[in-house]
This record gives structure tokens, sequence and C-alpha cells, in this order.
């Protein structure tokens, strides 16, 4: 695993706080309407990407998601201006407006999705595995779901397949414990979830999904397992979404208490009080990031509100790949 260092450190506060805060102007711009459609945050679960992101080749390995899909390209790389913009149905989005809050890409940097259909991009990250073991492609497929999508056939398919095929990904339950709104103990006498592996003999863990350098260990440990061709791991990362499952969500099924106790586990406070403990910056240097990340949501906000719509006849475009249907006219 790649050493975690004072600049480690530095850099998850800095990127965690971005994500965080850029999901709370994401909620601010749906309540005034500027963002339509769902909406679904990630507020909580910021310690499980960080800990992804530095186990990971950027550059050369993947991920793929499901709908909860907006800060996993920006830690990727990907500006941020264009996430935003995209979910405000921008033509300067990543997806020229076309896919909203719920389908994210960016394949330049590694980002397949951002998928709208429980457990649809499951059979798809094996996919992308596939094709990478196929061209002898050292690379790495990190396949996300929540812990809903893993009762999906779907899952035990795939699972089956990537398991007798040895193919290099990794899938991870990011198991928030709730499935919309049914917590997992209502689903299934196997709230265990990581030991659904073992019936196809796949390796499997559970991971303390509200600490990045845990879940840095551990996705490091099946990463390499499966660059070097001995196949799947499936890992189950324990986390917890403060937010609903979407904006929508009354979140009558759990308790203020409840949240209130996850809260005292916030994975960016976890990580700034190691911060201050090591004497790894100052509170003068950690207020300067913090306004650094206060200057960038505004500058982020004010590109995508300026951006242009696109154009109505925009609607026709990039439904057929012209290079494949040369016959096609725009």
């Amino acid at each position: 695993m790649k050493k975690i260092t004072k600049e480690t450190y530095l850099n998850w506060y800095k990127d965690m706080l971005l994500w965080r805060k850029f999901e709370d102007k994401a909620s601010a711009l749906y309540i005034q309407q500027k963002i339509r459609g769902f909406l679904h945050l990630y507020n909580g679960q910021e310690a499980v990407l960080a800990g992804c992101l530095h186990a990971m080749e950027i550059g050369t390995d993947k991920m793929i998601t499901a709908y909860r899909n907006h800060v996993q390209p920006i830690g990727l790389g990907e500006d941020p201006k264009r996430i935003m913009a995209e979910m405000l149905g921008k033509a300067t989005g990543t997806s020229k407006g076309n896919g909203g809050s719920m389908h994210m890409f960016s394949k330049d940097k590694g980002f397949y999705g951002g998928h709208g259909i429980v457990g649809g991009q499951i059979p798809l990250g094996a996919g992308l595995a596939f094709a990478d073991k196929y061209f002898d492609r050292k690379a790495v497929t990190l396949t996300f779901f929540g812990d809903g999508a893993a009762r999906q056939g779907t899952f035990h398919e795939t699972l089956n397949m990537a398991m007798t095929w040895k193919l290099p990904v990794v899938f991870i339950i990011e198991n928030n414990q709730y499935a919309m709104g049914t917590s997992v103990e209502r689903v299934s006498n196997v709230t265990a979830m990581h030991k659904m592996g073992d019936g196809y003999n796949m390796p499997n863990e559970a991971v303390d999904g509200m600490d990045p350098v845990a879940v840095a260990k551990s996705v490091s440990k099946a990463m390499e397992k499966a660059r070097k061709g001995d196949g799947p791991t499936l890992l189950e990362i324990k986390t917890y979404r403060y937010k609903g499952h979407s904006m929508s969500d009354a979140q009558q099924y759990r308790t203020k208490d409840e949240v209130a106790e996850y809260v005292k586990l916030d994975p960016i406070y976890k990580v700034l009080e190691v911060i201050k403990t090591k004497k790894y910056a100052t509170d003068q240097e950690i207020a300067e990031i913090d306004a650094s990340v206060k200057e960038h949501i505004k500058e982020i906000v004010k590109f995508a509100e300026d951006s242009p719509f696109p154009e109505d006849a925009d609607l026709y475009a990039d439904v057929y790949a012209q290079e494949d249907y040369p016959f096609i006219k725009n």
C-alpha cells in the first residue's frame, strides 16, 4: 500500500471538505429548483472515496457506481465546475446537460457512471474488468453499489462470473445501513453482507467505512490481488449517510438520535483530529484551507449558473455515434 503521510491527511481533509460543501451547495440549489429531478447526496460517506482513491492507480484503474455519484469523478480529477453544470442541466456539463445528477460520466478520468438502475452497474463493472483482462491491461475496476442493490439477481450472477473468470474487479458494498428506507436488518438474515461472497469462494471482509486509513488498507490489498491475476474481492464497507436517500426522503425510518450518534463519527472530523494531534497544520493553515474550499465552491456555482442551457437541436445529438453510423445526420 502507498504510504500514508502528512500530505495524505492534508489532501484528504481538503478533498473531503470540498466534497461535503459541494453536496451541501447542491442541496441548496435543489431547494431553489435550479437542480431538477432526483438528488442523492454523499454526506457522511467521504472516507470510502478518500481511502479508495489512495489505493488506486489514478489514470489506469476505473470506477463505476450508482446514482450517489457527484463527488467520485471530482476525486478522480474531473473539474467540479463541469459536474455542477451537469447537475444544472447546462451544456458545459460532463454529459452536456443530458445526464443530470444521477448519470455522471468522465471516461477520460476513468469514471464510468453514475447509473440510475439499481444494481445495473454491477455487471457493467465486471465487463470493464473483463476488457482489461482480455487486452492484458494491468488495470482494476472498483465497482460500487449499495446494500439494497446487493439483493438484486445481477449481483449474484456477476459474482459467479467474475470469480469463475478471475476478473480484476473489486466489488464494494457501500453499506450505509439503509436501502432507500429499509434497514439491512429488515431485508435479510444475512446482515454481514460481505459473507455473501462465501457462496462463490470469493475473498471478502468488512471494513470501517468511517476511517479512510482502514478503507485504503483493505482496498489496496484487494486491488493488488486483482492486479496479479488472482481475481475479485467483495468488500462490505460500513458507512452512513447523514442525509436522506434523496432530497424527497422524509427519513421517517430512523431517529434523529441515531443520526446524531453517527455524526460523532464524521470522517472529516476524524481526519482533522489527526491533523491537529500530529501538528500537521496550524489553526491558521486549517482556516486557510477552509476559506479556500469556500471560495472554490463559489467559483463552481458561478460557472454552472452562468453556463448556457443546451440548444433545442442538441436534443437529437449524441443519440448515435457518428463514426459508427456516418449516414446519420444531426
